[in-house]
Protein backbone atom coordinates (compact mmCIF):
# COMPACT_ATOMS: atom_id res chain seq x y z
CA UNK A 1 0.00 0.00 0.00
CA UNK A 2 3.01 2.16 0.83
CA UNK A 3 4.54 1.53 -1.94
CA UNK A 4 1.76 2.40 -4.69
CA UNK A 5 0.83 5.83 -3.03
CA UNK A 6 4.56 6.62 -3.41
CA UNK A 7 4.23 5.46 -7.14
CA UNK A 8 1.06 7.32 -7.57
CA UNK A 9 2.76 10.63 -6.19
CA UNK A 10 5.47 9.84 -7.79
CA UNK A 11 3.90 9.69 -11.40
CA UNK A 12 1.86 12.80 -10.51
CA UNK A 13 5.32 14.48 -10.18
CA UNK A 14 6.28 13.19 -13.71
CA UNK A 15 3.57 14.48 -15.06
CA UNK A 16 3.71 18.24 -13.45
CA UNK A 17 7.79 18.26 -14.70
CA UNK A 18 6.36 16.98 -18.52
CA UNK A 19 3.79 20.27 -18.71
CA UNK A 20 6.33 22.59 -17.38
CA UNK A 21 9.18 21.55 -20.08
CA UNK A 22 6.26 21.52 -22.81
CA UNK A 23 5.47 24.94 -22.20
CA UNK A 24 8.82 26.24 -21.88
CA UNK A 25 9.36 24.48 -25.45
CA UNK A 26 6.18 26.31 -27.30
CA UNK A 27 7.81 29.81 -25.67
CA UNK A 28 11.16 29.09 -27.48
CA UNK A 29 9.45 27.97 -30.96
CA UNK A 30 7.17 31.03 -30.50
CA UNK A 31 10.35 33.57 -29.64
CA UNK A 32 10.14 36.83 -27.85
CA UNK A 33 7.39 39.28 -28.30
CA UNK A 34 8.10 41.55 -30.62
CA UNK A 35 7.28 45.68 -29.71
CA UNK A 36 3.89 46.87 -31.23
CA UNK A 37 4.45 49.79 -34.01
CA UNK A 38 3.21 52.71 -32.43
CA UNK A 39 -0.02 54.83 -34.17
CA UNK A 40 1.32 58.41 -35.24
CA UNK A 41 0.12 60.75 -37.68
CA UNK A 42 2.57 62.89 -39.85
CA UNK A 43 3.25 65.99 -41.41
CA UNK A 44 5.34 66.82 -44.30
CA UNK A 45 7.83 69.62 -43.96
CA UNK A 46 7.21 72.57 -46.24
CA UNK A 47 8.56 75.99 -47.34
CA UNK A 48 5.71 78.59 -46.57
CA UNK A 49 5.03 82.76 -45.98
CA UNK A 50 5.86 84.15 -42.77
CA UNK A 51 5.67 86.93 -40.76
CA UNK A 52 6.91 87.12 -37.60
CA UNK A 53 9.22 88.62 -34.84
CA UNK A 54 12.18 86.94 -33.17
CA UNK A 55 12.83 88.13 -29.43
CA UNK A 56 16.06 89.49 -28.16
CA UNK A 57 17.34 90.22 -24.15
CA UNK A 58 17.88 93.88 -24.42
CA UNK A 59 19.52 96.37 -22.02
CA UNK A 60 19.35 100.26 -22.68
CA UNK A 61 22.79 101.59 -22.54
CA UNK A 62 24.14 105.52 -22.59
CA UNK A 63 25.95 106.23 -25.81
CA UNK A 64 28.46 107.99 -23.69
CA UNK A 65 28.93 107.77 -19.63
CA UNK A 66 31.07 109.08 -17.39
CA UNK A 67 31.92 109.07 -13.79
CA UNK A 68 32.96 112.29 -12.46
CA UNK A 69 35.97 112.21 -10.42
CA UNK A 70 37.93 115.44 -8.30
CA UNK A 71 41.31 115.53 -9.59
CA UNK A 72 42.67 117.39 -6.83
CA UNK A 73 42.23 116.83 -2.99
CA UNK A 74 40.10 119.31 -0.98
CA UNK A 75 36.55 120.33 0.26
CA UNK A 76 33.41 120.84 -2.02
CA UNK A 77 32.74 124.36 -2.25
CA UNK A 78 30.19 124.97 -4.82
CA UNK A 79 27.19 122.73 -5.99
CA UNK A 80 25.75 123.95 -9.49
CA UNK A 81 22.96 121.80 -10.54
CA UNK A 82 19.57 120.38 -10.16
CA UNK A 83 20.00 116.31 -9.41
CA UNK A 84 18.70 114.19 -12.19
CA UNK A 85 18.96 117.52 -14.84
CA UNK A 86 19.91 117.65 -18.56
CA UNK A 87 23.21 119.76 -18.39
CA UNK A 88 25.35 120.88 -21.44
CA UNK A 89 28.62 120.13 -22.07
CA UNK A 90 31.18 122.87 -20.43
CA UNK A 91 28.55 123.54 -17.83
CA UNK A 92 30.25 124.29 -14.17
CA UNK A 93 29.22 121.30 -12.30
CA UNK A 94 30.99 121.31 -8.92
CA UNK A 95 33.80 123.71 -6.81
CA UNK A 96 36.57 122.18 -4.64
CA UNK A 97 38.56 124.51 -2.17
CA UNK A 98 40.99 126.69 -4.78
CA UNK A 99 42.31 129.11 -1.84
CA UNK A 100 45.69 126.53 -1.40
CA UNK A 101 46.09 125.95 -5.11
CA UNK A 102 45.74 129.37 -5.79
CA UNK A 103 48.24 130.31 -2.71
CA UNK A 104 50.73 127.82 -4.47
CA UNK A 105 49.96 129.80 -7.79
CA UNK A 106 50.70 132.81 -7.11
CA UNK A 107 53.79 131.76 -5.54
CA UNK A 108 54.88 129.82 -8.56
CA UNK A 109 54.26 133.16 -10.85
CA UNK A 110 56.38 135.20 -8.08
CA UNK A 111 59.40 132.27 -8.30
CA UNK A 112 59.46 133.05 -11.93
CA UNK A 113 59.18 136.85 -12.22
CA UNK A 114 62.78 136.39 -9.57
CA UNK A 115 63.84 133.56 -12.23
CA UNK A 116 63.16 135.60 -15.60
CA UNK A 117 65.12 139.00 -13.52
CA UNK A 118 67.93 136.17 -12.93
CA UNK A 119 68.16 135.56 -16.96
CA UNK A 120 68.32 139.50 -18.03
CA UNK A 121 71.00 139.83 -15.85
CA UNK A 122 72.93 136.27 -16.98
CA UNK A 123 72.46 137.67 -20.61
CA UNK A 124 73.83 141.08 -19.99
CA UNK A 125 77.13 139.65 -18.39
CA UNK A 126 77.38 137.45 -21.05
CA UNK A 127 76.80 140.08 -23.57
CA UNK A 128 79.59 142.54 -21.88
CA UNK A 129 82.39 139.40 -21.57
CA UNK A 130 81.40 138.63 -25.02
CA UNK A 131 82.71 142.10 -26.32
CA UNK A 132 85.46 142.14 -23.77
CA UNK A 133 86.71 138.91 -25.10
CA UNK A 134 86.88 140.27 -28.62
CA UNK A 135 89.46 142.65 -27.66
CA UNK A 136 91.28 140.13 -25.03
CA UNK A 137 90.48 142.31 -22.25
CA UNK A 138 89.09 139.47 -20.06
CA UNK A 139 90.08 135.75 -19.15
CA UNK A 140 88.69 133.56 -21.55
CA UNK A 141 87.35 131.10 -18.01
CA UNK A 142 85.78 134.14 -17.13
CA UNK A 143 83.44 133.99 -20.71
CA UNK A 144 82.83 130.77 -20.15
CA UNK A 145 81.61 131.22 -16.59
CA UNK A 146 79.43 134.09 -17.99
CA UNK A 147 78.23 131.57 -21.02
CA UNK A 148 76.93 128.88 -18.16
CA UNK A 149 75.29 130.69 -16.14
CA UNK A 150 73.38 131.77 -19.05
CA UNK A 151 72.44 128.57 -20.65
CA UNK A 152 71.93 127.44 -16.17
CA UNK A 153 69.29 130.98 -15.78
CA UNK A 154 67.37 129.65 -18.98
CA UNK A 155 66.67 126.03 -17.72
CA UNK A 156 65.82 127.67 -14.64
CA UNK A 157 63.24 130.11 -15.92
CA UNK A 158 61.96 127.19 -18.53
CA UNK A 159 61.39 125.55 -15.20
CA UNK A 160 59.43 127.67 -13.23
CA UNK A 161 57.23 128.34 -16.32
CA UNK A 162 56.39 124.45 -15.94
CA UNK A 163 55.92 124.88 -12.47
CA UNK A 164 53.79 127.72 -13.20
CA UNK A 165 51.22 125.56 -15.56
CA UNK A 166 51.09 122.37 -12.91
CA UNK A 167 49.74 125.06 -10.46
CA UNK A 168 47.62 126.76 -12.67
CA UNK A 169 46.19 123.34 -14.23
CA UNK A 170 45.60 122.29 -10.47
CA UNK A 171 43.79 125.82 -9.86
CA UNK A 172 41.29 124.69 -13.02
CA UNK A 173 40.81 121.10 -11.81
CA UNK A 174 39.26 122.76 -8.91
CA UNK A 175 36.19 123.33 -10.76
CA UNK A 176 34.65 120.61 -11.97
CA UNK A 177 32.09 120.74 -15.33
CA UNK A 178 30.54 118.49 -17.72
CA UNK A 179 32.59 116.33 -20.22
CA UNK A 180 29.56 116.17 -22.76
CA UNK A 181 25.85 116.80 -22.87
CA UNK A 182 23.17 114.70 -21.16
CA UNK A 183 21.66 113.63 -17.81
CA UNK A 184 23.63 114.34 -14.94
CA UNK A 185 22.46 111.54 -11.49
CA UNK A 186 22.02 112.31 -7.66
CA UNK A 187 25.04 114.19 -6.26
CA UNK A 188 27.26 111.50 -4.34
CA UNK A 189 28.36 114.54 -2.18
CA UNK A 190 27.34 117.63 -0.49
CA UNK A 191 29.21 121.03 -0.26
CA UNK A 192 31.78 120.60 2.69
CA UNK A 193 32.84 117.10 1.52
CA UNK A 194 35.86 116.60 1.48
CA UNK A 195 37.29 114.63 -1.63
CA UNK A 196 40.35 113.29 -2.97
CA UNK A 197 41.81 113.14 -6.39
CA UNK A 198 41.04 110.35 -8.38
CA UNK A 199 38.72 108.61 -5.74
CA UNK A 200 35.75 110.38 -4.76
CA UNK A 201 32.79 109.59 -7.30
CA UNK A 202 31.21 112.92 -7.44
CA UNK A 203 28.24 112.15 -9.89
CA UNK A 204 27.71 109.91 -13.15
CA UNK A 205 26.69 111.61 -16.33
CA UNK A 206 25.48 110.03 -19.31
CA UNK A 207 23.94 110.81 -22.83
CA UNK A 208 20.02 110.26 -23.46
CA UNK A 209 19.08 110.77 -26.88
CA UNK A 210 19.80 109.03 -28.68
CA UNK A 211 19.83 106.09 -26.52
CA UNK A 212 21.74 102.39 -27.24
CA UNK A 213 20.05 98.70 -26.41
CA UNK A 214 22.56 95.85 -26.55
CA UNK A 215 21.37 92.53 -27.36
CA UNK A 216 23.40 89.30 -27.30
CA UNK A 217 22.66 87.69 -30.87
CA UNK A 218 23.97 83.74 -31.54
CA UNK A 219 26.72 83.80 -34.14
CA UNK A 220 24.91 82.00 -36.75
CA UNK A 221 22.89 85.18 -37.03
CA UNK A 222 25.78 87.39 -37.57
CA UNK A 223 25.54 87.40 -41.36
CA UNK A 224 21.93 88.59 -41.33
CA UNK A 225 22.33 90.82 -38.64
CA UNK A 226 25.26 92.48 -41.07
CA UNK A 227 23.45 92.63 -43.82
CA UNK A 228 20.53 94.75 -42.21
CA UNK A 229 23.48 97.11 -40.62
CA UNK A 230 24.76 97.91 -44.64
CA UNK A 231 21.12 98.27 -45.91
CA UNK A 232 20.43 100.90 -43.42
CA UNK A 233 17.04 102.05 -42.27
CA UNK A 234 14.38 103.55 -44.42
CA UNK A 235 12.14 105.88 -43.40
CA UNK A 236 8.92 104.02 -41.86
CA UNK A 237 11.28 101.10 -41.31
CA UNK A 238 9.85 99.17 -37.94
CA UNK A 239 12.29 96.23 -38.39
CA UNK A 240 13.72 96.62 -34.45
CA UNK A 241 11.19 97.55 -31.78
CA UNK A 242 11.65 97.59 -27.85
CA UNK A 243 9.09 95.84 -25.47
CA UNK A 244 8.14 96.29 -21.86
CA UNK A 245 6.12 93.90 -20.27
CA UNK A 246 3.15 94.49 -22.39
CA UNK A 247 4.32 97.86 -23.51
CA UNK A 248 5.65 98.75 -26.99
CA UNK A 249 8.46 102.07 -27.40
CA UNK A 250 6.60 104.06 -30.03
CA UNK A 251 9.62 104.71 -31.55
CA UNK A 252 11.80 101.98 -34.16
CA UNK A 253 15.25 102.31 -33.90
CA UNK A 254 18.10 101.15 -36.35
CA UNK A 255 21.84 99.14 -35.89
CA UNK A 256 24.40 101.28 -34.57
CA UNK A 257 27.15 98.66 -34.60
CA UNK A 258 27.90 94.46 -34.51
CA UNK A 259 30.84 94.34 -32.22
CA UNK A 260 34.15 92.95 -33.12
CA UNK A 261 34.70 89.71 -31.71
CA UNK A 262 32.47 86.76 -30.65
CA UNK A 263 32.29 85.85 -27.07
CA UNK A 264 34.26 82.00 -26.79
CA UNK A 265 32.13 81.35 -24.17
CA UNK A 266 28.71 82.12 -25.00
CA UNK A 267 29.07 81.81 -28.91
CA UNK A 268 27.63 85.09 -29.29
CA UNK A 269 27.92 88.36 -30.13
CA UNK A 270 27.00 92.15 -29.17
CA UNK A 271 24.95 93.87 -31.14
CA UNK A 272 23.42 97.56 -30.82
CA UNK A 273 20.79 99.13 -32.08
CA UNK A 274 20.14 102.74 -31.09
CA UNK A 275 16.55 104.46 -30.63
CA UNK A 276 15.72 107.95 -30.21
CA UNK A 277 14.97 109.25 -26.44
CA UNK A 278 14.18 112.80 -26.62
CA UNK A 279 11.60 112.74 -24.34
CA UNK A 280 14.09 110.86 -21.86
CA UNK A 281 11.66 107.70 -21.64
CA UNK A 282 14.52 105.27 -21.53
CA UNK A 283 17.06 105.35 -19.02
CA UNK A 284 20.20 103.31 -18.70
CA UNK A 285 19.99 100.26 -16.99
CA UNK A 286 16.71 99.38 -17.92
CA UNK A 287 15.70 95.41 -19.13
CA UNK A 288 13.61 94.91 -21.83
CA UNK A 289 12.90 92.67 -25.04
CA UNK A 290 14.15 94.06 -28.34
CA UNK A 291 11.56 92.72 -31.64
CA UNK A 292 12.85 91.65 -34.94
CA UNK A 293 10.30 91.80 -37.59
CA UNK A 294 11.20 89.56 -40.44
CA UNK A 295 9.51 88.17 -43.30
CA UNK A 296 10.33 84.92 -44.95
CA UNK A 297 9.56 83.36 -48.04
CA UNK A 298 10.80 79.88 -47.28
CA UNK A 299 10.19 79.63 -43.06
CA UNK A 300 9.95 76.45 -42.29
CA UNK A 301 6.52 75.91 -40.17
CA UNK A 302 5.17 73.14 -38.32
CA UNK A 303 2.65 72.35 -35.68
CA UNK A 304 3.78 73.00 -31.78
CA UNK A 305 2.27 69.42 -30.84
CA UNK A 306 5.23 68.06 -32.93
CA UNK A 307 7.68 69.57 -30.40
CA UNK A 308 9.72 67.48 -27.52
CA UNK A 309 11.38 68.96 -24.90
CA UNK A 310 14.43 67.53 -22.69
CA UNK A 311 16.61 69.07 -20.58
CA UNK A 312 15.85 72.88 -22.06
CA UNK A 313 16.43 71.14 -25.72
CA UNK A 314 14.06 70.86 -28.19
CA UNK A 315 13.19 67.89 -30.55
CA UNK A 316 10.78 66.65 -33.31
CA UNK A 317 10.94 62.64 -34.51
CA UNK A 318 11.66 62.55 -37.90
CA UNK A 319 10.24 59.72 -40.43
CA UNK A 320 12.60 57.22 -41.88
CA UNK A 321 10.96 54.62 -43.48
CA UNK A 322 8.59 52.62 -40.52
CA UNK A 323 11.18 54.19 -37.75
CA UNK A 324 12.04 57.14 -36.56
CA UNK A 325 14.93 59.38 -35.29
CA UNK A 326 14.87 61.99 -32.73
CA UNK A 327 16.12 65.21 -33.95
CA UNK A 328 17.12 68.08 -32.53
CA UNK A 329 16.15 71.82 -33.96
CA UNK A 330 16.32 75.59 -33.34
CA UNK A 331 12.70 77.09 -32.73
CA UNK A 332 11.63 80.54 -33.81
CA UNK A 333 8.38 82.35 -32.71
CA UNK A 334 4.96 80.66 -32.26
CA UNK A 335 2.79 81.37 -34.70
CA UNK A 336 -0.83 80.39 -33.12
CA UNK A 337 -0.68 76.61 -32.82
CA UNK A 338 2.75 76.31 -35.76
CA UNK A 339 6.18 77.37 -34.79
CA UNK A 340 9.37 78.49 -36.99
CA UNK A 341 11.32 76.17 -37.02
CA UNK A 342 15.26 77.86 -37.73
CA UNK A 343 17.39 74.85 -38.04
CA UNK A 344 17.23 70.94 -37.64
CA UNK A 345 14.48 70.35 -40.43
CA UNK A 346 14.31 71.15 -44.61
CA UNK A 347 11.03 71.22 -46.48
CA UNK A 348 10.34 67.04 -47.86
CA UNK A 349 11.16 66.23 -44.07
CA UNK A 350 8.23 64.30 -42.50
CA UNK A 351 7.68 64.63 -38.89
CA UNK A 352 5.09 63.26 -36.11
CA UNK A 353 2.78 65.55 -34.90
CA UNK A 354 0.51 62.94 -33.24
CA UNK A 355 1.70 60.08 -31.02
CA UNK A 356 4.90 61.66 -30.42
CA UNK A 357 4.41 60.93 -26.36
CA UNK A 358 4.82 56.83 -27.25
CA UNK A 359 7.94 57.42 -28.56
CA UNK A 360 11.60 57.02 -28.62
CA UNK A 361 14.77 56.68 -30.54
CA UNK A 362 14.10 53.76 -33.49
CA UNK A 363 10.84 53.42 -32.63
CA UNK A 364 8.57 50.91 -35.17
CA UNK A 365 5.62 53.46 -36.30
CA UNK A 366 2.25 53.02 -38.35
CA UNK A 367 1.04 55.89 -39.98
CA UNK A 368 -2.84 57.18 -39.77
CA UNK A 369 -4.00 56.72 -43.73
CA UNK A 370 -3.56 59.97 -45.64
CA UNK A 371 -1.83 61.82 -42.73
CA UNK A 372 1.89 62.31 -44.76
CA UNK A 373 0.42 65.24 -46.87
CA UNK A 374 -0.73 67.39 -44.40
CA UNK A 375 -1.51 70.82 -45.69
CA UNK A 376 1.04 73.77 -44.58
CA UNK A 377 -0.25 75.00 -41.29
Amino acid sequence: MLIRQIQQYTGTGALVILAACGGKNQQQQGGMPQAQAVPVTTFQVEASNASYADLYPATVTALEQSEIRPQVNGYVTGIFFKDGARVSKGQKLYTIDQQAYEATYNQAQANLAVQEANLVKAEKDAARYRELDKHDAIAKQQVDNAEAALVAAQKTVDAARANVRAVQTNVRYTTLTAPFSGTIGISQVKVGTPVYAGQTILNTISSNDPIAVDIPVDQREIYQFTKMQQAGTKAGDSTFKLQFGEDIYPFAGKINLVDRAVDPQTGSIKVRVVFPNAKDMLKPGMSGTLLVHRSSSDAVVIPYKAVTEQLGEFFVYVVNGDKVSQTKVQLGQPLGANIIVKDGLKPGDVIVVQGVQNLREGSQIKVAADTTAQKKP
